[in-house]
């Protein structure tokens, strides 16, 4: 059998793909392919679950469009499928003169992305949160909270009554382009389909390489860390309380996130990870670590942010140094709240010259899409980033 799609990765993103595209296509035959044995098991269900606002990004780019679309269809779509979503809004806090400079500069440039945000005085803050401390902040009222793996759960539901194969446990490890399909194969069997769509988040890059597509970029796995404040302490913030970024870092820093379950998590750091897909806190993959170490880019992105890299590695390795980083904005967190909890890994792209690469990229063939690149605020732009991929594939 030949299936008119296959799409290779079960996060969010290729579950969105999937939908759109029987969305647009009825009656289709689609196949997705995942090597785990449940989906949204990386990014998709290792996150915050903070639908983004889109304030951050740079104008026109496809980061701030799709993130802006994507978080009012995130709403839309909860509501339509009963899904808990709450809109609590954020709040950056600038705790220093200099962090007062970039606030402006983001306010500027959530202005040119039509974002809705308001500065607040020092006094207006503490009105709005007691327990916070800053000298100003930026009020983002839009920002809400989710769980992405209950979009997830979702979107497989809706793309199996439409006809869709979800094979799981199924790691891919051939692909090839032909005149009239792809064959994908695995361990076991293999699969063919007129056209290909690869998510691989984590796996995007060796996915690309497997199917013979030129790069010049390399996955560098950064592993984020996240702790679990007490439920006593889970009414200390009203609103998603996040640090003022640092614009040569693609790392927004440690904030406080109240979640739809009602818990309050802080994190996460942002460490380079010894396993690309290993979430405990010493995880180690030699083929992992030596595809990172071999790679001129990385070299290059650690001469140039070595200072911010031994500050994460002191972040990670010691408890006390990750409070220092929420007693910032938060005087009242205690070393005693800070509870171990989960943690995530980012797919973060860099160029063979050490660019970091930020916004999101794509690679086509004849027959193939490949997501090279969906770095956060993927989760939030799934469903235009599934709508653009759509009317590219079907437009063919």
């Amino acid at each position: 059998m030949i299936y008119d799609f296959a799409i290779i990765g079960a996060g969010i993103v290729g579950l969105a793909t999937a939908r759109e595209i029987l969305r647009r296509r009825p009656g289709a035959s689609l196949i997705l392919v995942e090597k785990e044995n449940t989906i949204a098991a990386h990014q998709t269900g290792h996150n915050s679950g903070v639908v983004h606002a889109g304030i951050y990004y740079a104008p026109r780019s496809l980061k701030a469009k799709f993130c802006r679309e994507g978080a009012a269809a995130t709403k839309l779509f909860c509501a339509e499928h009963g899904i808990p979503i709450k809109t609590c809004g954020k709040l950056l806090v600038a705790t220093s003169r200099l962090e007062c400079a970039r606030m402006a500069d983001i306010y500027e440039r959530a202005k040119l992305n039509g974002i809705e945000a308001r500065p607040l005085s020092r006094d207006e803050l503490i009105r709005l949160e007691p327990n916070i401390a800053g000298e100003a902040a930026l009020l983002v009222p839009s920002t809400a909270i989710v769980d992405y793996k209950v979009i997830a759960a979702t979107l497989a539901r809706l793309i199996k009554e439409k006809g869709a194969e979800i094979e799981l446990g199924e790691a891919v490890m051939a692909l090839r382009e032909e005149d009239d399909c792809v064959v994908i194969g695995d361990a076991k069997q293999g699969w063919r389909a007129r056209f290909l769509i690869v998510c691989a988040g984590l796996q995007s890059d060796r996915l690309a390489k497997l199917a013979g597509l030129k790069i010049g970029h390399r996955i560098i796995p950064f592993r984020g860390e996240f702790y679990r404040l007490p439920p006593e302490r889970a009414g200390l913030i009203n609103h998603l309380i996040y640090p003022i970024p640092d614009p040569q870092l693609p790392f927004v820093g440690i904030h406080l996130t109240k979640t739809i379950d009602g818990q309050l998590i802080a994190g996460p750091n942002a460490v380079l990870a010894l396993a690309r897909e290993g979430y405990g806190k010493y995880s180690l993959n030699l083929r992992d670590v030596s595809d990172t170490l071999a790679f001129a880019g990385f070299w290059n992105v650690a001469r140039t942010h070595f200072s911010a890299g031994i500050k994460e590695i002191r972040n990670f390795l010691s408890k006390r140094a990750y409070l220092a980083e929420c007693q910032k904005y938060c005087p009242d967190v205690k070393l005693s709240d800070l509870e171990q909890s989960f943690a995530g890994i980012r797919a973060q792209v860099v160029s063979r010259e050490g660019a970091l690469i930020h916004d999101f990229l794509f690679k086509e063939t004849a027959r193939m899409l490949h997501v090279l690149n969906a770095p956060s605020p993927a989760a939030t732009s799934a469903l235009p980033i599934a709508n653009m991929i759509a009317g590219k594939t079907l437009s063919r």
